[in-house]
């Protein structure tokens, strides 16, 4: 005697197994996808809130000409981050970002309290230190871009 044949519905169930066996991992990978871009996401949000708070700084000294306390706080909150999401390089940049504005605030309030005579000499010390900062904000797009940008 010869085994019967199994039923078609056998068949069926071999290959529903096999099926639902495949959407499941396909919906896993498409959920790791979802995942890891919103990590990247999550990252460049952080890394432009770093951007943003040096461009507005030095954005700020460029045009009122003075460091404003709550210009340099919001500064510090906001580049406090920068050691653990991008790099050491970038980490000293910006600390000479700080740097500068404060020498550029240290220089303002002594040219308030100047003899008439030293005024000139202050102004152009002050007038360094503005084109120095300057110069940092055309450096921050090039320091930033290797974080910034979204590659799929």
């Amino acid at each position: 005697m010869t085994a019967p044949d199994p039923h078609w519905t056998a068949y069926l169930q071999a290959l529903l197994t096999s099926v639902v066996a495949a959407l499941a991992a396909f919906i896993a990978w498409r959920q790791w996808l979802t995942a890891r871009n919103k990590l990247k996401l999550d990252l460049f949000d952080r890394r432009f809130a770093v951007y943003d708070a040096a461009r507005n700084l030095i954005g700020s000294i460029a045009t009122s000409g003075k460091v404003k306390e709550d210009e340099l706080m919001k500064y510090l909150l906001g580049t406090r981050e920068v050691r653990w999401l991008l790099n050491k390089d970038i980490e000293e940049y910006l600390w000479g970002i700080y740097l500068e504005a404060v020498n550029h605030q240290s220089t303002d309030d002594e040219l308030n309290f100047a003899n008439p005579g030293d005024r000139p000499r202050l102004a152009q010390v002050k007038a360094a230190q503005r084109k120095a900062l300057l110069q940092k904000l055309e450096g921050l797009d090039e320091k930033f871009s290797e974080f910034l940008s979204l590659g799929h």
